[in-house]
């Protein structure tokens, strides 16, 4: 029992096992790797020499391996894919397609597998594609479709692409399970085998496109068996690769008659005059709105006289396209088809070397109101013939196109148009045009016109002012400056504009186009005059990558803003700076202190300003700025005190004392100075001796002996020279007087320079004045408070005398007064 369930267990194991190494086996390690993925995910791998299917990002949406040289494409090389919704293998080597290959593409909704080697087709390639839209299986070399059907479970098939060179039959249930289909293309040139019914069970039917060159010139009843499983009323037929050249290959066509069609187009045809007549006989009655020509020969000379008895009143559009007349010089005018011409109401004749329209063909289109003469050879003498010399004759005419012919002057083409009433758009592009008139006549109901390709250098007010969309694209403007109030659309794209148009003369613009021209930057401030844009693209312009041109850029790119650039982010790259040259703008990242200079000084100064402040306040708060400024006086007063000493040395005197002490006070003290200590110190007492008793002394005081003239702090440094102390008055008006504080700056230096003793200094303290009461920065002089006695003026009268014998003794040297 045991061993029953270890092989229970093992088993699964050694199959997976073996089944791993079975898809090892199978793959590639050496495959390339393809990375030419763009940001939206789709990888585009086309020609670059691929032997192999190549890895790419398990993530993409969209791979082009179209134009390499894959001969096969193996299990395991999509595993990983299952976001995958378009994959081209166009133009390969492609033999060879395991039956397992698209399975992990359940997503894919787009598969091209054209113009390679596949020689059969197999069922199992698709059955696991079932969200597939459109699948293109054209030129490749199978000869049938197989069997079991191929498209059995696509329910979601809408276009369809099948045929080539090899394809011999086509039998009934070849397309089972395609129900319905937006458009079919078979290209059966060499069918020689079909099943009727084989595709008319594909309902609704859009647009079909059919080759059937073989069928139509051997095998006319296969032909019309195809033709008519097909054709529907409003199923638009395309039938390519054909000569009508006799009765027999133009009844095929009456398949599609038969039922109905309104629109035939035939692509790539040889038609002789009698097969015309025969078309024209076939469809006579069959309410047919389009007859398309792509592609066609004429082998005749035109007479087409004999279908003028046909009905065709329902022709609303004829189209001839890339059109050769054979014998161009034998070929005779159009007015053998005076039947059909008065019906349409669209006309196009687009590259077939028309070269003149006579007036009264045009005449005979009663009903036109689309003309379109595109890339033919008219100039401006044969158009006006073709439009009747601006007679009016195309009244009803409402849309004109003469773009690609040899035109060149704008005043004759306004000329011309000036009388259709109804015109309203107008293409003369890719003429000659190299100037612009200062005037012109055109229509007013005109609204769209379009200029682009021409050699213009500048614009006038010939343009109408009704326009709405203006096409001036790939000129050689520089400039663009007329007012244009109802211009909803302006291109401007491939010139040479340097910055995009003033947008207050297009105050109704929505739609701006400017790109390929040599535009350096734009920002918010020149949208900001469009008041109704919506729409730019100005991709592929010479950007400068300035910070604000970056910033709007980016700005845009997420959607802030009312104007949105609709062309590719990717065509807007720097050109300028070097540095950044080449670089796509949306992935550009400025350094900030280059962005945002103004903010930077603005805040450097801020905070410099702010540094300042605070050094100014600390500096203040540490008293620097006091110490520095006398630091700077006391260097300069030293300096002419010592050009003094030099002057006595260098005479022989000594220093002259003429004062006993330097009496510094505050004016509003002079008071106590005059009246007390003037009077008690220098001025004998009463019962004094004069021959025996002490001498009066001799006081400096500022007011009387300062020397008029000169610099007050020399007169302060010379008082305390020549005095032998210098006494401080101190009181509150003392420490509050600037005068004062200049003395006890000084004095401060000055006791401790050097020359002066340390009791060179006498404090008398009018009033109570603690020692915080003097200024921190006289530290010194503080410190000196501290630890040297001061005389303090007695409140009561009886301790006076003592006071004055204490001054005495210290101006006199510490000798005892005698009574």
């Amino acid at each position: 029992m045991g061993r029953q369930v270890n092989l229970y267990f093992v088993l699964p194991l050694l199959f997976l096992l073996l089944l791993s190494l079975r898809r090892g086996q199978g793959s590639n390690p050496d495959r390339p790797t393809c990375g030419r993925c763009d940001p939206q995910l789709s990888c585009n791998c086309s020609h670059a020499g691929f032997t192999c299917v190549p890895t790419v990002t398990d993530g993409a949406l969209s791979l082009d391996l179209s134009s390499n040289n894959i001969a096969a494409v193996n299990a395991d090389d999509l595993v990983g894919h299952r976001r995958l919704r378009a994959l081209s293998l166009h133009g390969n080597r492609l033999a060879e397609i395991h039956p397992t290959a698209f399975d992990p593409l359940w997503s894919l909704q787009d598969l091209d597998l054209s113009d390679n080697q596949l020689t059969a087709l197999s069922h199992r390639w698709f059955s696991k594609l079932g969200a597939l839209q459109q699948l293109n299986l054209l030129d490749n070399p199978y000869s049938c479709l197989g069997s079991p059907p191929l498209f059995q479970r696509l329910v979601w098939l809408r276009r369809l692409r099948f045929g080539g060179p090899a394809l011999k039959e086509l039998t009934k249930g070849d397309l089972s399970g395609v129900t319905q289909l937006e458009e079919l293309t078979v290209h059966a040139n060499n069918l020689t085998r079909y099943e009727a019914g084989a595709l008319a069970d594909i309902w609704p039917l859009g647009r079909v496109s059919l080759s059937l060159h073989g069928p139509f010139l051997t095998n006319t009843t296969l032909a019309s068996a195809v033709l008519g499983d097909v054709s529907y009323p409003e199923t638009p037929l395309a039938v390519s690769d054909l000569h009508l050249t006799d009765y027999r290959s133009v009844q095929v066509l009456r398949a599609a008659a038969v039922r109905r069609i309104r629109y035939l187009t035939l692509h790539n045809v040889f038609l002789s005059d009698s097969a015309i007549v025969y078309l024209l006989e076939v469809m006579d009655g069959v309410p047919l709105t389009l007859i398309s020509m792509d592609g066609v020969t004429l082998m005749g000379q035109g007479r087409w006289e004999r279908a003028n008895r046909t009905d065709h009143k329902s022709i609303d559009e004829f189209l001839v396209r890339n059109a050769v007349v054979l014998n161009v010089f034998e070929f005779v005018s159009f007015l053998q088809l005076r039947f059909l011409l008065q019906y349409p109401r669209r006309v196009s004749v687009i590259n077939a070397k028309v070269f003149v329209t006579p007036c009264v063909t045009s005449r005979l289109l009663k009903s036109l109101q689309y003309l379109d003469l595109s890339d033919n050879l008219l100039t401006d003498l044969t158009l006006k013939e073709t439009l009747c010399y601006g007679d009016g004759t195309l009244k009803d005419l409402r849309v004109l196109n003469i773009s690609g012919n040899a035109l060149k002057s704008l005043s004759t083409v306004s000329h011309l148009v000036a009388k259709l009433s109804k015109l309203t758009h107008l293409d003369v592009s890719r003429n000659g045009y190299s100037s612009m008139p200062p005037g012109c006549s055109w229509p007013s109901t005109l609204q769209f016109l379009n200029i682009s390709g021409a050699k213009l250098t500048s614009i006038t007010p010939c343009l109408p002012p009704t326009l709405e969309v203006l096409d001036l694209s790939n000129n050689d403007l520089k400039v663009l400056f007329l007012v244009l109030p109802s211009l909803r659309e302006l291109h401007l794209s491939g010139n040479k504009f340097l910055r995009l148009p003033p947008g207050w003369m297009f105050p109704n613009l929505q739609t701006l186009t400017i790109q390929s021209n040599t535009l350096n930057m734009f920002g918010r401030s020149d949208l900001r005059s469009y008041g109704r844009l919506r729409s730019l693209q100005a991709g592929q312009n010479k950007f400068v990558c300035s910070c604000d041109f970056v910033d709007f850029f980016q700005s845009a790119i997420d959607g802030v803003g009312d104007v949105q650039l609709t062309d590719q982010v990717e065509s807007y790259v720097c050109d300028s700076p070097l540095d950044l040259a080449g670089e796509p703008v949306g992935r550009v990242r400025l350094p900030v202190v280059e962005c945002h200079r103004v903010l930077l000084v603005s805040v450097s100064c801020g905070v410099a300003l702010s540094v300042a402040v605070l050094l100014w306040v600390l500096l203040w708060r540490l008293h620097a700025v006091w110490y520095l400024r006398m630091m700077w006086a006391w260097l300069r007063a030293k300096r002419s005190s010592r050009r003094r000493r030099r002057h006595r040395d260098g005479s022989g005197s000594e220093a002259l004392i003429s004062f006993d002490a330097f009496v510094s006070y505050s004016e509003r003290d002079a008071s106590w100075v005059e009246n007390y200590l003037v009077p008690e110190l220098e001025e004998p007492r009463d019962g004094d001796d004069p021959h025996r008793g002490p001498r009066p002394l001799n006081l400096c005081l500022h007011k009387r002996d300062f020397l008029p003239g000169h610099w007050i702090v020399d007169n302060i440094i010379s008082a305390m020279e020549r005095s032998r102390r210098t006494i401080f008055v101190l009181s509150e008006n003392f420490v509050r007087s600037d005068w004062c504080r200049y003395e006890l700056d000084f004095s401060h230096f000055w006791l401790f320079d050097g020359d002066a003793g340390g009791d060179a200094t006498i404090l008398i303290l009018l009033e109570p004045l603690a020692k915080d009461d003097i200024p921190k920065r006289f530290c010194k002089l503080r410190k000196l408070m501290s630890s040297t006695t001061y005389l303090e003026w007695p409140q009561d009268e009886e301790r006076s005398e003592e006071f004055w014998r204490s001054l005495r003794n210290a101006l006199r040297g510490g000798e005892e007064e005698e009574d």
